[in-house]
């Protein structure tokens, strides 16, 4: 836990908060003194996040800014539009910080690989992705990072934006030719953006809507959990720190990329890999 609340003011939106990194960020960024709307397409999972905030884990708020729990699908218009409403409703105010953390593989080497398979993945990453301030586990993250900047700007606030990415987008990977194309584009995606938002809202600091991206390695999540042990340990002996990373790794860089800690840095891609790749 920080020496100090460095979010103290904030309104954060985590997508994909149920469960993994999304959860891991949400409770790091309460502990750094953020409210939090914790979004999932399980309600239940982010009811049960909600709850190890110490919040009501309900779609309603009490008086005083407790941390609340959201169920969206993010995949129609409309469904984005309600989201930030009620989250606007509940906290008056729009999300000055927004997280988007979610992601699917459907893995198959490139001479094998489906049509279907490639534009899931594309279409749940990257067109998920650009929603820019948090994680949601459906299509339409475009739209909500629209939506996002959207109150943001209208209402005169600065804010950051931090997607989360993977080593894979830069790197590549075996049997991942959807998954890194994806994660690539969520790193132009999220370059763009910040070109774009820096300027649109000016403080007395001189900064706008922040936008960066963090690309996790090999982190301990229900997704890498389907990979077979043999593979792990392929992978464990080929990362210089020798262990995979916890979802607390990624939560540790989001939660300084959310604060006036890094209040000039946007557009950057920060990697949290225990050195692979490098």
């Amino acid at each position: 836990m920080a020496s100090q609340l460095r979010l103290r003011s904030a309104l954060a939106l985590v997508t994909g908060a149920g469960s993994g990194i999304g959860r891991a960020v949400s409770v790091r960024l309460a502990r750094e003194g953020a409210t939090v709307a914790a979004c999932d397409l399980d309600r239940a999972a982010a009811c049960e996040t909600v709850w190890l905030l110490g919040g009501q884990g309900s779609e309603k708020v009490a008086p005083g800014g407790t941390h609340a729990a959201f169920q969206a699908d993010v995949s129609e218009a409309g469904a984005v539009r309600r989201l930030l409403e009620q989250v606007q409703a509940c906290f008056s105010r729009p999300p000055s910080v927004v997280v988007s953390c979610a992601g699917i593989t459907r893995d198959e080497v490139l001479l094998r690989m489906s049509e279907d398979d490639w534009d899931k993945v594309i279409a749940v990453n990257l067109k998920l992705i650009l929603s820019a301030l948090l994680l949601f586990p459906h299509q339409g993250i475009f739209l909500v990072t629209q939506a996002a900047a959207q109150a943001l700007v209208s209402s005169g606030c600065h804010g950051s934006i931090i997607n989360i990415s993977s080593i894979v987008g830069k790197v590549g990977n075996m049997g991942q030719t959807n998954y890194a194309a994806s994660k690539a584009g969520v790193i132009g995606l999220t370059q763009t953006a910040a070109r774009e938002l820096g300027r649109l809202v000016r403080r007395p600091w001189g900064h706008g809507i922040r936008c960066n991206s963090v690309l996790p390695g090999f982190i301990t999540t229900p997704m890498t959990q389907k990979v077979p042990q043999k593979v792990l340990d392929k992978v464990i002996g080929i990362i210089p720190m020798g262990h995979m990373g916890d979802p607390e790794d990624v939560a540790d860089v989001v939660a300084f990329l959310a604060s006036e800690d890094s209040g000039y840095i946007t557009g950057a891609s920060v990697e949290v890999t225990g050195g692979l790749f490098m």
